[in-house]
């Protein structure tokens, strides 16, 4: 399963996995966040949650070898 970053009110954004398919037309996509909460994030289909890059490039000093580059990665990283 791929991981992706939620939005949060306090954090900012939360890394979560997600534990189901999603299938085009799907309203809600069904993640679990890093402390074990279970969620059924509701999306919209055009507008997706960003993708998380691998934990091997976590920490890494030239942001361009990240994977998916946007703000959660940014600041994540």
């Amino acid at each position: 399963y791929n991981r992706v970053w939620i939005p949060d009110k306090e954090e900012v954004w939360q890394s979560a996995e997600i534990t189901k398919n999603y299938k085009a037309g799907d309203h809600f996509l069904h993640v679990q966040l890093e402390d074990g909460t279970e969620l059924n994030y509701p999306v919209d289909p055009d507008a997706l949650p960003p993708l998380r890059n691998p934990d091997i490039l976590v920490g890494e000093n030239d942001l361009t070898a990240l994977s998916y580059l946007h703000e959660p990665a940014v600041l994540h990283n």
